[in-house]
């Protein structure tokens, strides 16, 4: 079992938290993902419009082709709320019901039941299709593999295009698309290069800035690391973050890398057969770590690893999740570091059995290929805080891997 048990909690439709609980035409598709968002980009926000729901789903159901014989529900009861600047991690098997909540959120499609309702605009039920250029100015949404939707010959035409569509001036579109390329950090060199002459990860941040420069207040990613190496998603998942704490954006990424958005996400959904079967943050989501596979979503390592030692070391269950592999890796070490001299001052018996065979063995083993000289219980102080930065650092060196070894 990978549940932590440090605090389960209820999860409330109305409580107060961030958040509770295939078929389009091209050119609805082009337009919602070239030309969505405000003319002016939300500066920070304070803390009263942090708590402002901009989002929020009552009992909302989508049934494809619903009435028809060929009918194939996709969304069932879902109940959410989103506030203001907060970044969502959305999570799920294939199938889960991801991709058609964004749709649903972005208005490409109606809810067969239920309520949406997206900063000023409620989506119901039978309702005629609304006009919702107005809403689409407020909204980016970006599809999986954005790069596929460049069609212009320069990067700067590709990102001027949202702009334009939605009426602001040559020069002001110009200027939007410099700061969405900086924004996205690349550089204004880029402007006149074709898209189809960058690298892969180049194009799916122009793909993602071209969202950006219309100024949307909400920006809504499906898998936008798909398909890029592990320093290029991180890159790419910092920028999203910047953009969510410095400039107040609410951001919802739909990602099947829970680990990949563990430091950066304030919520989570897990989506399972159109449900939203979980609806909380990331210790939330430790704590309920053992029902993941179930849900049909991968245990991140870095759970199951945390899950793990705290199962080792009772005190650190009383901590909140790290969030990042170097953090876990110094508050284990420090753990470790506790429980030895704890024990060899007598006050507690040794929970690791005798020399070698230890967190110790295992740390020095995980991180150098051999295990370290038996621990001497005579060792001095000094001797031991070095050997402390010396576990923090195999760990760190490690990462999380160094569960894979107990």
């Amino acid at each position: 079992m990978f549940g932590i048990g440090r605090h389960k909690r209820q999860f409330e439709s109305s409580g107060d938290r961030g958040i509770e609980d295939r078929d389009r035409s091209g050119s609805e598709q082009a337009e919602a993902s070239a030309g969505r968002g405000t003319f002016e980009a939300p500066g920070q926000t304070d803390s009263a419009a942090e708590r402002e729901i901009v989002i929020e789903l009552t009992d909302a159901d989508y049934t494809y082709q619903a009435g028809g014989p060929f009918a194939s529900a996709a969304l069932h009861g879902v109940n959410m709320r989103v506030r203001r600047g907060t970044l969502v991690g959305i999570a799920g098997g294939t199938g889960s019901g991801k991709s058609t909540l964004l749709q649903l959120l972005n208005g490409l499609l109606l809810p067969t039941g239920g309520s949406v309702r997206v900063l000023d605009h409620t989506l119901l039920p039978g309702m005629k299709k609304p006009k919702l250029n107005a809403l689409r100015r407020r909204i980016g949404l970006s599809f999986q593999f954005p790069e596929q939707h460049l069609f212009e010959d320069t990067v700067e035409k590709d990102l001027m295009f949202g702009p334009l569509n939605f009426g602001l001036p040559k020069e002001e579109a110009q200027r939007r698309a410099a700061e969405a390329l900086a924004s996205m950090g690349l550089g204004e060199e880029l402007l006149l290069r074709h898209p189809l002459t960058l690298s892969g990860g180049q194009m799916r941040r122009v793909a993602i800035a071209s969202v950006l420069a219309a100024g949307p207040e909400i920006m809504m990613l499906d898998e936008p690391t798909a398909t890029l190496d592990s320093a290029a998603r991180r890159e790419l998942i910092a920028l999203l973050a910047r953009l969510c704490r410095e400039e107040g954006r609410t951001i919802l990424m739909v990602t099947h890398r829970i680990e990949e958005l563990l430091e950066a996400a304030d919520e989570w959904i897990v989506m399972h057969e159109g449900r939203a079967v979980f609806r909380g943050d990331a210790d939330e989501l430790a704590d309920r770590a053992d029902e993941l596979a179930g849900w049909g979503v991968a245990v991140p390592e870095q759970l199951r690893c945390w899950a793990e030692w705290t199962a080792r070391l009772p005190q650190l269950a009383a901590l909140p999740l790290p969030r990042t592999a170097d953090d876990m890796a110094l508050r284990i070490a420090e753990a470790v570091r506790g429980a030895e001299i704890s024990a060899r001052s007598g006050n507690v018996r040794k929970p690791f059995g005798g020399a070698g065979s230890g967190p110790t063995h295992l740390l020095g083993e995980a991180g150098s290929g051999r295990p370290p000289a038996p621990s001497d219980k005579a060792e001095s102080l000094p001797r031991a805080e070095s050997v402390r930065r010396a576990e923090a650092e195999t760990i760190g060196e490690r990462g999380i891997n160094v569960c894979a070894t107990s």
